[in-house]
């Protein structure tokens, strides 16, 4: 069986921790991985402010190039014992499409690998963002900022919609990541409505344009969700439709590597 992680954050996340990388590599090819991808989140787009109070969502812009250089090092020293890919988490953000695709156009022949995710939600009054898995009190505030937990939903799922229909360019990455991370505090604040036709609208998207999933098990360690994004019942019609998926890790230490990877491959695998 062919093992690849296609979500693996690094001590260049400045919300992470500091493992450095070869501790994440290490970990990869004790659980037998044949392949990952670092995905740091990608420098926030130009003009963008970062809404969390520690402004620490990504690295910075002079980080970038020492980000690429060190996965190319690593890639070369472990090319016989592993793949290793040097990708980013690339944040869609509405409104700022245009700043994103320089982005992408500036780095994008350096990678090997992306995601693109989506963290901030654009609201509708005085053009502020809101980070919706920075903390429970900050989807609080999504919640009044859009009257009803099913508002931000619709809100979140709007926002998907348009991070796979946007052009971001010929660097566009063709993996979707996380597509339930709005369910990241689902315990403090349940559902009471389906939420199936978002998920279900979005895997149409995805398939429709021929896109990646990324399913990933860092929901599984967060104790207002524990389940995938998306949920397993949802990786199964995904694949029944023949969506491509990629498993991720998301991991954030070399300690989470691994996190829902059995689960995952026995589903698939099934």
């Amino acid at each position: 069986m062919y093992i690849k992680d296609g979500h693996i954050h690094s001590p260049y996340c400045p919300h992470g921790t500091t493992d450095p990388f070869e501790k994440y590599i290490k970990k990869a090819i004790h659980l037998g991985y044949n392949e990952m991808t670092f995905t740091e989140h990608a420098p926030l787009p130009k003009g963008f402010k970062d809404p969390v109070p520690q402004m620490d969502s990504a690295m910075s812009l002079e980080q970038l190039e020492f980000y690429f250089q060190a996965v190319k090092e690593l890639q070369v020293k472990y090319e016989k014992i592993i793949k290793i890919n040097v990708g980013l988490e690339i944040d869609f953000i509405e409104g700022f499409e245009e700043e994103t695709e320089q982005l992408l156009n500036k780095w994008g022949h350096e990678l090997d690998d992306a995601i693109l995710s989506v963290h901030f939600l654009k609201c509708s009054r005085a053009n502020r963002y809101i980070c919706l898995d920075y903390s429970p009190s900050a989807f609080e505030s999504l919640i009044d900022e859009y009257s009803t937990l099913e508002g931000v939903y619709e809100k979140y799922y709007r926002t998907i919609e348009l991070s796979i229909t946007s052009n971001l360019g010929k660097y566009k990455p063709n993996r979707i990541g996380h597509i339930t991370l709005v369910r990241k505090f689902q315990r403090r604040f349940p559902r009471s409505f389906d939420d199936s036709h978002y998920i279900i609208n979005t895997l149409n998207s995805v398939n429709d344009r021929g896109l990646t999933l990324d399913i990933n098990g860092a929901g599984l360690l967060k104790p207002l969700c524990r389940e995938f994004y998306p949920p397993l019942e949802w990786v199964k019609m995904a694949a029944s439709i023949g969506i491509p998926l990629v498993y991720g890790s998301d991991a954030h230490s070399a300690e989470q590597l691994g996190e829902g990877l059995e689960e995952f491959y026995n589903l698939i695998n099934y």
